[in-house]
């Protein structure tokens, strides 16, 4: 075989499938969405985890059970409330007594040194060892409760130790002494409420005091006794009062109207004129009539408050009666030449008449003009009295009412004050037993089946807390999605986990070292082999081919994703690379380079790393002579170029001899130019190169080769190393094609249905 000299592939092509840039090119840290499908394969992975922590904790609680002292425990019961509560009771918490009984407090003091310290002391004659610290640790106060949870007025105090007849008496001590305490507290509350009525009572006495007095004040200043009453009476005159005016005004009103007929039957003459002065300059008349506007006044100031037929409305009405006559004769007296004047002729007496009518009509225009003003006066004067009468009402009932309170609070003091010796005499001991402490029979812990019970299920909690715990700080990848999702690179195939897998690689490429002159190579040289080889491979193949094995066809399965990832221009080039050792990259290498030439393809299979060659001893062929030796030497490449014994298209180029600085052969020009013949003789060219951590071997060949495919192993390759892989890679331009992941246990994506299939296919 003639390997030509051309212009490299990745030129040629001008086409990189997949660049690094398009992809992200961090790894993500570890998803902190926990998803619960996962709880199985976590629990699966770290099964030791678990079952060791869950028996390390199953087995303390276990033996820290079995080697426990057996506890016993006694209590009584008291009751330190009465069960009904009195009348004398509720007016004291009305007065400011604070409500209820407040058990936490009490408790604490019940458990307090001061309260137990005469207890300690009796126990101490028995019991030397015991003290305080011991035995408020094992003793328990809690307020009872009924059938349906509700609390009531019991305490529940009970004691727990290893000997019975120490907790009877501890008991037997505790009761003794919250008797005596009860008596003592019921003494002291007794005490605190007689101090408290007699500190009340004068200050209540002092109120009601004080406020009937201003009661006192209240209805003299007002001129009443109830502002209510007042306002009824008020409002009664005042309406006689309206009524009184409109009568008046009547009257005023047919008064004018006589007084203007009076007036044009007279007409208008000088003495009617000089009759009309004189009478306005006669000072007894004058007086007459003032006398008469006086009496009319009173008259009607008198009407409100009388009937008109009472003694004083008929004097007043005899005054102004004897007064009219007066007027009018001292108006004949003053108008007497005129009244002479008017009575000559036949129409003197007419016009004397008509003249005294005249006279008479405007006295009573005056009376009553005088009247109305009264009314109106007397009128204003009652509406401005009620209008205050709201005001006072509302003062006098909030001086009624707190009167009112003052008496029913001293009431209740003075009747506290007499009946507390009664209760006294009923309450006299207010804390009673009500169940006596008895000497403890049966053991209380410990209770073997529950902490056994309880010791299991905590052990199961922490050991799952434990293998949670330890996925979380396992930096590997553990699923395919794992690798979908953090790395959101393309996942092109997936490699089940296989079981002796050195043993099933040799029994697929041989068991044996091979000799160069016994190979077929590259210059077309056949390999002579013995009848009894021949049949043993042809066993093995039919034992492992690829309709058998879904391991194989998995690989067949990536060799076809990495095909069609580029429609336009076809992969020729590929760098088979991982981050850590022992990921299995170079198992990937040579089975994708065995399917590929399965299918047609005319493929080499290049082994780059020349620090830890692996490709030579998985298909039994000799290194003498390799790649290293072709770039430092002038041997032509098809010397040492090798066929595969079992694969009819694929050759390959091991390792050769271990240089001592691969960078710089990698580097070389000669390297460069040793690509592009092998791009210009195969189909396709593999190279499986070092890892990517820590070494630039598989950069430097990745940017000569269509892209790069990392292999991830499962449980293997850690997530930061993958993320500063990337990164690395990210920086040297290199098209990442996608990830492979190998040695996946369980979920082995479409696999599952080639089980299926070939299920189905054996029972048609």
């Amino acid at each position: 075989m003639q390997v030509g000299t051309t212009q490299k592939i990745s030129q040629r092509n001008g086409h990189k499938p997949t660049n690094l840039s398009l992809y992200p090119t961090q790894v993500l840290e570890k998803n902190e969405e926990f998803d619960p499908k996962q709880i199985l394969s976590i629990i699966r992975r770290q099964g030791l985890v678990l079952v060791g922590v869950a028996s390390v904790v199953t087995g303390g609680i276990g033996w820290w059970t079995w080697t426990s002292p057996p506890e016993y425990q006694a209590n009584f019961r008291m009751l330190v409330e009465p069960i009904s509560e009195d009348n004398t009771s509720r007016d004291l918490l009305s007065l400011g007594f604070p409500p209820g009984f407040d058990y936490a407090t009490q408790i604490e003091v019940l458990r307090s040194p001061k309260l137990l310290e005469s207890v300690v002391s009796s126990l101490q004659e028995t019991y030397p060892e015991i003290s305080y610290e011991e035995l408020v640790s094992k003793l328990s106060i809690a307020q009872g409760e009924d059938a349906v949870g509700r609390l009531t007025k019991i305490l529940n105090i009970s004691y727990q130790d290893s000997d019975p007849q120490k907790i009877k008496l501890v008991l037997d001590k505790l009761l003794e002494r919250y008797v005596d305490y009860g008596i003592y507290l019921q003494q002291e509350n007794l005490k605190r409420v007689v101090e408290f009525v007699e500190e009340q009572l004068p200050i209540l006495e002092e109120r009601v005091d004080r406020l009937q007095i201003e009661l006192e004040e209240f209805r003299k200043r007002y001129s009443l006794i109830d502002p209510e009453t007042r306002g009824n009476s008020l409002s009664g005159l005042i309406a006689a009062i309206n009524q009184q005016q409109k009568e008046a005004q009547t009257q005023l009103a047919e008064t004018q109207s006589l007084y203007v007929i009076l007036q044009r039957q007279l007409g208008s003459s000088p003495a009617e004129a000089f009759a009309a002065s004189a009478l306005s300059e006669s000072g007894r008349y004058q007086s007459l009539l003032n006398q008469l506007l006086e009496i009319e006044t009173e008259i009607a100031a008198e009407s409100v408050r009388f009937q008109p037929d009472s003694p004083n409305i008929e004097v007043l009405l005899e005054k102004r009666e004897r007064l009219l006559p007066l007027i009018n004769r001292e108006s004949e007296r003053i108008l007497g030449p005129q009244q002479s004047y008017w009575t000559t002729g036949n129409l003197a007496p007419i016009a004397v008449e008509l003249s005294k009518q005249l006279v008479q009509t405007t006295n009573q225009l005056q009376v009553l003009q005088v009247r109305l003003g009264a009314l109106e006066q007397v009128d204003k004067s009652l509406k401005e009295e009620f209008s205050l009468i709201p005001a006072l009402a509302r003062q006098y009932r909030d001086l009624q009412r707190k009167l009112e309170f003052a008496n029913n609070s001293l009431d209740r003091f003075l009747a506290t004050r007499e009946t507390l010796q009664i209760e006294a005499a009923q309450k006299a001991i207010s804390w009673q037993v009500i169940s006596d402490p008895l000497l403890p029979t049966g053991a209380i812990s410990p209770n073997i089946p529950r902490n056994i019970a309880l010791g299991a299920i905590a052990g199961l909690l922490l050991g799952i807390g434990a293998a949670l715990l330890s996925e979380q700080l396992d930096n590997t990848f553990h699923s395919i999605n794992e690798i979908k999702e953090l790395t959101g690179l393309p996942l092109l195939g997936t490699i089940p986990f296989k079981r002796r897998l050195k043993e099933f690689t040799k029994y697929l490429c041989g068991d044996y070292e091979a000799n160069p002159q016994n190979l077929q190579i590259g210059n077309g040289s056949v390999i002579t082999r013995s009848v009894g080889e021949q049949t043993r491979l042809t066993n093995v193949n039919r034992k492992y081919n690829y309709g058998s094995s879904p391991f194989l066809e998995a690989f067949r399965t990536l060799y076809t994703n990495i095909r069609f990832l580029s429609s336009d221009t076809p992969i020729r080039s590929l760098v088979i690379s991982s981050c850590l050792p022992a990921e299995g990259k170079s198992t990937v290498a040579l089975f994708i380079a065995r399917s590929a030439a399965a299918m047609g393809q005319r493929v080499l299979l290049v082994d780059s790393d020349m620090r830890n060659p692996q490709i030579h001893e998985r298909m039994g062929l000799p290194n003498m002579r390799g790649l290293s030796n072709v770039i430092t030497t002038d041997i032509d490449p098809n010397e040492v170029i090798q066929r595969s014994p079992f694969d009819e298209n694929l050759f390959v180029l091991t390792a050769g001899q271990n240089p001592p600085d691969p960078i710089k052969i990698l580097s070389s020009r000669k390297m460069e130019n040793l690509v592009d013949q092998f791009q210009n003789a195969f189909e396709l060219i593999i190279y499986d190169t070092p890892p990517c951590l820590g070494l630039a071997d598989s950069s430097i060949l990745a940017t000569c080769a269509d892209g790069m495919v990392m292999v991830i192993g499962m449980d293997k390759t850690g997530r930061s190393e993958l993320n500063q892989v990337l990164d690395n890679l990210k920086i040297s331009d290199v098209s990442v094609l996608g990830m492979i992941a190998n040695g996946v246990k369980g979920q082995t994506g479409g696999l599952d249905y080639y089980y299926r299939y070939r299920y189905y296919s054996s029972n048609r």
